[in-house]
């Protein structure tokens, strides 16, 4: 019987004894002393107390704990108890099931959001691309036919005619050479060039050194770009765009050839935001505008960045960053249109800022070099890129490279164990 119930009964048990004790005789007033009870009112008196005293019995025992063997209880009292309890904890458990599942499917569900905002965005990014090339408005070369290669991030090595000495450095470290490359491309989607346009006299002995090595190496991209140092944002807007017109990737990295990188830990990096559309992955500044003229990183349209003294919005510093398909496919479409200024990190980020972008401020990727790196490696935090920020790279490069990798490496095998979800 449920207490709601038992209570009732003993009230209306209770209300019955008083209407019993309300109907028996009353003593006279003028009588000195009360009348004795009649034999009959006090059997009746007695099998009401006794009955009461049952139902208070009863619902005592439902209160009670089950006893042991010294008989306090008996075990029929402490296993309805038991029971009680039981059932209590039953339906606890079965509360935090159901919490549970609709937790995990709340973040299936969420998940499965994300994904489809990401296919859609990246159809709409595939068509304008399409349109873009049967108007001739990519300014690189396209494959005529077929898909594109598909890759998980291709990485390209921002590099001079001068820098042949750096190239070799990263070809003794962290790039892969010949068939490990390929290899790296074929079963880990990960594309590894050094980037590189033409002289100012195509065909002259810079160019034709470069094809030498390049026949060599098979190593390298080859833009449809005059080299400077004063054109890097346009060599990064011709590459961004020449790399989505050969490769169709998830992510397109820009590092420097006076930068140590672990591919491993790159790349597992870029995976946490494979399922976000709009991506900008870097470590994010935001160093003073330079007006002044003769200095080095000198901005001639610094008035556009407000007052003197103004510093730059939040952007991605220029040694390695990495940006999602959509975004490159949105440089791709717009490249004609978008202004240059005189620092290409700076340019990148202008071209970004007034999006729906997520920046992702990641410092694993400007990690300096030793002891900084070595120390973080030893802890079992390994950095993704290094340099040192007073060169804007890695000082001596050519000479420091090799004793980098030593300290810094991740292993020649990290990369290979990285899984990228299909």
């Amino acid at each position: 019987m449920a207490l709601a119930d038992l209570s009732d009964h003993l009230t209306s048990t209770k209300s019955w004894i008083q209407a019993l004790t309300e109907g028996q005789p009353q003593s006279e007033k003028k009588a000195p002393r009360a009348r004795p009870m009649s034999a009959k009112a006090v059997v009746v008196l007695c099998a009401t107390s006794f009955f009461v005293g049952l139902l208070l019995s009863g619902r005592m025992t439902l209160l009670m704990p089950p006893s042991g063997s010294d008989g306090a209880v008996s075990s029929g009292h402490g296993s309805r108890l038991s029971l009680f309890a039981d059932d209590c904890e039953h339906r606890r458990k079965l509360d935090e099931g159901n919490l549970n599942d609709i937790m995990n499917e709340v973040s299936r569900t969420h998940q499965a959001i994300q994904s489809l905002d990401k296919s859609v965005s990246s159809l709409e990014m595939e068509l304008a691309v399409e349109r873009a090339k049967q108007n001739g408005g990519l300014g690189a070369a396209v494959p005529s036919k077929g898909r594109l290669p598909r890759a998980f991030a291709v990485i390209g090595i921002n590099t001079a005619f001068s820098s042949k000495k750096r190239r070799d450095s990263l070809r003794d470290t962290w790039v892969p050479r010949g068939d490990k490359l390929r290899r790296l491309e074929e079963e880990k989607g990960v594309v590894v060039r050094f980037v590189i346009g033409h002289s100012a006299t195509p065909g002259g002995a810079l160019d034709r050194a470069i094809d030498l090595e390049a026949a060599e190496t098979k190593d390298f991209m080859r833009l449809d770009h005059v080299e400077g140092y004063h054109e890097l944002s346009s060599k990064t807007r011709t590459y961004f765009t020449a790399a989505v017109a050969t490769w169709d990737a998830d992510f397109y990295v820009k590092v420097d050839d006076d930068v140590h990188v672990n591919l491993g830990m790159l790349t597992s990096r870029l995976a946490r935001y494979r399922t976000r559309p709009r991506v900008y992955v870097g470590c994010m500044k935001s160093g003073p505008v330079l007006s002044q003229k003769g200095v080095k990183y000198h901005e001639p349209e610094y008035w556009k960045f407000g007052d003197e003294g103004n510093r730059y919005f939040r952007h991605a510093t220029g040694q390695i960053y990495a940006i999602s398909r959509d975004l490159a496919s949105y440089i791709t479409i717009n490249q004609p249109i978008l202004h240059r200024f005189a620092n290409e990190d700076v340019s990148l980020g202008a071209w970004l800022i007034g999006l729906e972008v997520e920046h992702v401020d990641d410092r694993s990727l400007c990690c300096a070099t030793p002891p900084d790196c070595e120390w973080k490696k030893q802890a079992g935090n390994v950095c993704a890129a290094s340099f040192d920020w007073s060169c804007s790279g890695i000082c001596k490069s050519v000479d420091r490279m090799r004793a980098i990798h030593s300290a810094c490496g991740e292993g020649d095998g990290a990369v290979w164990n990285f899984a990228a979800a299909a």
